[in-house]
This record gives C-alpha cells, structure tokens and sequence, in this order.
C-alpha cells in the first residue's frame, strides 16, 4: 500500500490494517486519566490509649453531625457512619456508608471527632477507630497491594490463601493450599507481567518469574504429563481435609487432583502472557514445554482433562459427548471458547502448525464457533465465576487471532457476556472489552472509579447492607439462593470478593477469618496501563 493511500485512512482502519483486527496496544478511545484518590485507611484504638486526642476520649453522648476539614458532613447511628459530600465529582462519592469490622469496632457510634485531614475519629461502644482519607495514585495503592503479596500470601510462589487463626489479627497469617491455586496465580503472576512490560522493573520481573515457575511446577509435580495439580503441599506442611490428595514418588509433596477448568484456563492465560512479555528464553521455553504437553493431554483424551483413575475430571470436559449431556449442555457456549482459546495459544507459543490445524477443525468441523455463538440460548442461570472463565480466553482469542471472520464470531460472542457484565463495572472485564472492540467506548471512568473504591483492607470482615434503603433489591436471589440487589455497591461498602464473585450479593464475610491477597486489583490496573486505557 502506497503512502499515498495510507494517508486517507482512519486511525481506526490503520488499526485493522496493522493489527490483523486482533487485540491491540493502542485503540481509538482516549484513555482515562488517573489522579489521587481518598482512600481509607483505618486504625483501631482502645479507649485508654494515649495515641487518642483527649476530644475523642471525652465523647460519647450521641453522635452528632459533624463537618470534616474537607468539607463532608459526617453521621453516625446504631448502624454506623454516613459521610456525605454533596459537592463530590463522582456521583457515587456523595454519600458513603461505612459499617462493620473494616471500618469500626462496632456500629453504635456514640461520638465523631474530625481530624485536620478530611478524615474522622469515631467512638463506639467497645473502642475507637480512626479513618484517615489518604489521597494516593493507583499506583502507590498497588505497591501497597504488592507489599501485601509479599508479606502474607507467598507459598512457594503460589499466591495462596490466607486463614487468619484469630478472626482480623493478621499477625496469625496461616498459608494454606486451595483449590485454584493455580488460577489466583496466574492472575497474579499476568499482572507482574504487564508491570514488569509497563515499567521494566526488576521486582517485577523477579516476582512474575517466580509465580510462573510455581505454575508450571503444579504440571511436573504429578508425574503425569499435561496434567497440572490444583494444588500441593510439601511433607509436614497444614492441609484441609476434603479433596482428592496423591503423593509424590518421593513422599516429600502431596498434590491435589480432580483439576477443574478453572485452572486449565488460568495456566494458558498466564502462559500466554509471560511468553510474549519475559524476556526470559530459558522460561520461554519450560513455557512451551508445558504448553505443548497439556494440550496434548486433552486432544490425546477426547478434548478432556484425565485424572488419576483414566476419566475427566468433573469440570475438565470440552467435548461434544459431554455437551449433549444434561450436565454439559449449559457448558457448551464456555467451554467452547476454553478450547478454541487453548488451541490457538498453543499454537502461538509452540509454533506447532498441529494445534493449528486442530483448532481450525474445532472451529469450522465441529462448529465449536457457532456453540461460542449459543450462550442467550444455552444459559439457565447467571453464573459470576463462568464470567471469569470466558474472559481470560477471550484475551487470548483477540490477542493472537488475525481472521477477521473468525474476530467477527468471537466478538459477537463477547457481546452476549457483555450484557451482563457491562453492568457490573468490573475493570478487568471492562479493559477486555475495550482491547477486543478497539473502536467502541467502553466506560473506563466506570472501571477506574472501582478499582478506587477497592478496600485498602481486605480482611473478610462480616457485611450487612440489609438495612439500608438506597437499595433496590432483585427479585430472585442468586445461584446459591443469596439474597442480591439490582443497585451497584462500591467495592468497599459490600463484602471483600474475587471478580468471580457476584458484585450484587452486597451481605456476606466471615468475620474476618481470612484476608484476600488483592491481585484482583493488580491485574486489571496493571493490564489498563499497558494496553494505554488508564495513564
């Protein structure tokens, strides 16, 4: 094409041109500038500490209003603290509720005390806290993210849960192996990766590399080639009773079996993205190794992940016997997608034109596609955790096809998860969106505003919201019989979830016996920063 003709384009059909359609780095929506946020950050007081201003130790006789440094009025009840800021930018900042454990010793709030900063001291019947509004990027908020990881969730790489021995005292942090070990990883050990592109950081590059190799060590510590554990343990080391367990040769480490989907699409979401984004070869390679081997392991089965015994696990199916199943039949449109996605990564990190023509035959012999296209017809019920699982792959999908028939399916596809999902102003969803349909607005303010109001605390204190009535409740309650709003909670004022969580079951926490590790921030921010949305 002469340069001549290149000049008469649009940026958005210069884009089509250069980019195959495929997912792009750059797209036609401006992207959506950061500044520093009020983020909460809360201290707990007994009422005799000397730390304590004399004014806030001598209230006590009711709540009354009062106004900040910062101008927001301040309530409190039996229910907790209202803070309310008619002036405020975003719509959802103006009134802010806060209750329970993340914020006070208890919800009868007997005195308020500004600070010189925006923020309040608040008395309660057991004991005093402080919330101090503390402006900060979303930068600096992901090194406190960060630090979080490095402290408390770190099991051999894994980013592992966290039980907390008594309920909110962080100090008795307890590592413990889960089921989807292998995903939680992969979503943190993505986010390093588009850190480390972002910034070159050695940290970064160090911590991916680690979570990686824990990842790929979930394949090699089975013995069975292709097929990753969900979990494992070293001898002498805590586990949970439940589950299927299975020791090493050796003795020395113990896996779990009956590995789900879950973790099959979050090991090739995290091979995808640290093959194209390390500049490790040596890895590159273990990368292509692993690769190369699971998914030989499901074509060589059938389309099916096999455990110990010879048969699929319970969630490893994508074939089409297990799609005319009662059980599969839901399945179909998901794991459509899982597969096509599996197929073409393979394809990209291996160079092996075998997958290639596999997934040319699971797309236009087997119609794979055209089920991709079913899920309105298919679905009986909103599952938040099969959101996650389509997702990832179609990353992956947008990141490295170039047909633009086969694009045209896939985004079609997309749009039907979307009509859901749009709603829940979920950034990593938004962000996928926005790099799959380079040329449509997608609302990055709404994702920004979420990832500032996730909780800088992210212990699973108890929530209830059942009192308020700025809520318009669902008429039917979700797919675990939940109670659930139709009306949007900021991430702080509901209970501490993973994006596989339903964003409307705004009751819920377990009293503070565990703590999240936060990756669930540090992807998406770090994946809006190196596709350029969010500067």
């Amino acid at each position: 094409m002469s340069a001549t003709t290149m000049s008469g384009l649009s940026t958005a059909a210069l884009l089509w041109i250069f980019l195959g359609a495929g997912l792009a780095k750059a797209q036609v929506q401006e992207p959506a500038k950061l500044a520093s946020n009020p983020q909460k950050l809360v201290t707990f007081y007994a009422f005799d500490d000397a730390q304590v201003p004399a004014a806030v130790r001598g209230v006590g006789q009711g709540a009354l209003p009062v106004k900040a440094s910062d101008g927001a009025a301040w309530s409190g009840s039996s229910q907790g603290l209202v803070r309310r800021q008619p002036a405020a930018r975003i719509p959802g900042d103006r009134v802010q509720y806060f209750s329970g454990r993340r914020y006070l010793p208890d919800d009868e709030v007997q005195g308020i005390v500004p600070d010189n900063s925006g923020g309040v001291w608040v008395r309660t019947q057991t004991g005093i806290s402080h919330i101090a509004m503390v402006r900060m990027s979303l930068e600096k908020k992901a090194a406190y993210f960060e630090e979080r990881v490095k402290m408390r969730h770190d099991r051999y790489g894994l980013v592992a849960s966290s039980t907390l021995r008594t309920p909110g005292d962080l100090s008795t942090n307890q590592l413990d192996p889960s089921d989807n070990d292998g995903l939680w990883t992969a979503m943190y050990a993505a986010g390093e990766c588009f850190r480390y592109a972002v910034t070159r950081s050695a940290e970064a590059l160090a911590r991916a590399r680690r979570s990686v190799e824990a990842v790929l060590f979930l394949e090699e510590v089975t013995g069975r080639p292709g097929y990753p554990a969900r979990s494992y343990i070293r001898k002498g080391d805590r586990r949970g009773a439940g589950g299927t367990w299975v020791w090493t040769a050796d003795g020395e480490k113990e896996w779990k079996a009956d590995t789900s989907s879950d973790e099959i699409v979050g090991h090739y979401y995290i091979f995808g993205i640290a093959y194209d984004l390390l500049p490790d070869a040596g890895l590159k390679r273990k990368v292509a190794a692993v690769t190369s081997r699971m998914t030989d392991h499901i074509i060589g089965n059938g389309y099916n992940l096999t455990c110990i015994h010879g048969q699929p696990t319970y969630w490893g199916r994508w074939s089409k016997e297990y799609f005319g199943t009662r059980r599969g039949k839901g399945d179909g449109p998901l794991n459509a997608v899982e597969l096509l996605s599996f197929l073409k990564t393979a394809h990209h990190i291996t160079g092996d034109a075998r997958y290639e023509q596999e997934y040319r035959k699971v797309a236009n012999e087997l119609d794979y596609t055209g089920l991709a296209l079913k899920l309105k017809e298919l679905r009986e019920e909103i599952n938040y955790s099969d959101e996650e699982l389509a997702m990832l792959p179609f990353y992956l999908l947008f990141r490295y096809e170039k047909d633009p028939k086969l694009l045209s399916i896939y985004r079609a596809a997309l749009e039907q998860w979307w009509e859901n999902m749009e709603r829940e102003r979920n950034p990593l969803w938004t962000f996928i969106y926005q790099v799959a349909n380079p040329s449509k607005k997608a609302d990055l303010g709404a994702a920004v505003y979420t990832l500032n109001r996730i909780p800088m605390d992210l212990r699973t204190w108890s929530v209830n919201n059942s009192y308020r009535t700025d809520m318009e409740w669902e008429g039917k309650p979700d797919r675990f019989g939940r109670r659930q709003t139709r009306t949007w909670l900021a991430p702080d004022e509901r209970p501490v979830m993973k994006w596989n969580g339903n964003p409307f079951q705004v009751n819920g926490g377990n009293g503070g016996r565990s703590e999240d590790d936060g990756a669930f921030f540090l992807l998406p921010y770090w994946m809006g920063r190196y596709h350029n949305l969010i500067q």
